[in-house]
């Protein structure tokens, strides 16, 4: 049986996925061959484990023909796709599955798509709305409804050897600490302006770890974020504070450097899914989207969130303008949160 699997198209949701991915291949073996069909750029996120046979990649609004709708369409014609599970829950999605001929098309019948799916999952439901739940959960319920009963909802990723050969050119380079003093700040936010974090406050708790906690700081970054991570080095301008813009920036290495650390502060963003995959605590910064999407008991979290009335609004950018939710997260709150993971926890991580 070959079963194709669309995966999310955003860094954490699909680190959110892995423990669907887990429970499939424990359950089906080697009696099904378990294909990834996902984005590009997301394409190293699970390299080093060993749930998917194959990776597909599908971007419809890409450039390259290789990767739009009618490429993967006749891929999966020509390799006779049975089952295809629909983790994202576009519209787009579900044509692509029923125009590739797998003949069973499973996902949740959401946002008209239900005529297309031949197994129509139920989303989670309070007062006829949609309710948010744990991603962790949404994807495990569609897994189920393939007869795999969840494993665990613990996270995993794994990294390759060229990925610790690129981190350690970074450790090289950088001249970080060896004994497992490195704190990662994740500073990215591709979802808009509204999950950002000051530069000025990440640079004033950079400068703080580094100081008082005598840990290195790594300033992770995205390609579209390397002027941000350059502006919180040098607020920090400490000498144990460190940015990642002037290095390789691909997700390989960007694995290996947040396996190797000992914890993370990070945004409402994919890389604090990846240090959770590692088993990292992670100090995570809320503002306009809501935790319990990304709530996961088996995730060293601490959640800082403001109680104001216009918290949650799932805004991209503020609408009011003012950004307090993010804003007014002091630099002292954040640290009381560090420091306290460091206290209880002084084993350190060698690289």
């Amino acid at each position: 049986m070959k079963i194709g699997i669309f995966l999310p198209n955003w860094l954490g949701d699909l680190v959110m996925a892995t423990p669907t991915l887990r429970a499939m291949r424990r359950r089906f073996g080697s009696s099904a061959r378990l294909i990834g069909i996902m984005r590009p750029h997301l394409a190293e996120v699970l390299n080093g484990t060993s749930w998917l046979d194959e990776q597909w990649y599908f971007n419809p609004r890409a450039e390259d023909p290789e990767v739009r709708h009618w490429a993967v369409i006749r891929k999966m014609r020509q390799e006779r796709i049975d089952v295809a599970l629909l983790l994202p829950n576009s519209l787009r999605t579900a044509v692509v599955a029923r125009l590739g001929g797998a003949k069973e098309r499973i996902g949740y019948a959401r946002y008209g798509r239900g005529p297309l799916l031949t197994r129509k999952v139920d989303s989670p439901q309070s007062g006829g709305l949609t309710k948010p739940c744990p991603m962790v959960d949404y994807f495990l319920k569609l897994s189920e409804a393939m007869g795999c009963p969840p494993e665990s909802r613990r996270l995993e990723l794994a990294t390759t050897p060229d990925d610790e050969r690129s981190a350690d050119l970074v450790w090289e380079r950088l001249g970080l600490r060896t004994d497992g003093r490195v704190m990662t700040f994740n500073c990215s936010g591709a979802y808009g302006s509204a999950k950002l974090w000051p530069v000025e406050h990440f640079g004033d708790l950079a400068k703080r770890v580094a100081t008082d906690l005598d840990h290195d700081v790594l300033v992770l970054c995205g390609p579209k974020e390397r002027r941000i991570a350059r502006a919180i080095a040098a607020r920090a301008a400490h000498p144990r504070v460190f940015s990642m813009a002037d290095q390789p920036i691909d997700l390989g290495t960007a694995k290996a450097c947040i396996r190797r650390a000992r914890a993370m502060v990070s945004t409402d963003s994919g890389p604090r899914h990846v240090a959770a995959a590692f088993g990292k605590p992670v100090v995570t910064l809320y503002g306009p989207m809501p935790p319990v999407l990304g709530e996961n008991p088996t995730v060293l979290a601490i959640d800082l969130r403001l109680d104001l009335d216009c918290i949650g609004c799932q805004n991209r950018v503020c609408p009011l303008g003012h950004h307090k939710c993010m804003r007014d997260l002091t630099p002292d709150m954040v640290y009381r949160e560090i420091a306290r993971v460091v206290r209880e926890d002084r084993t350190a991580y060698a690289a």
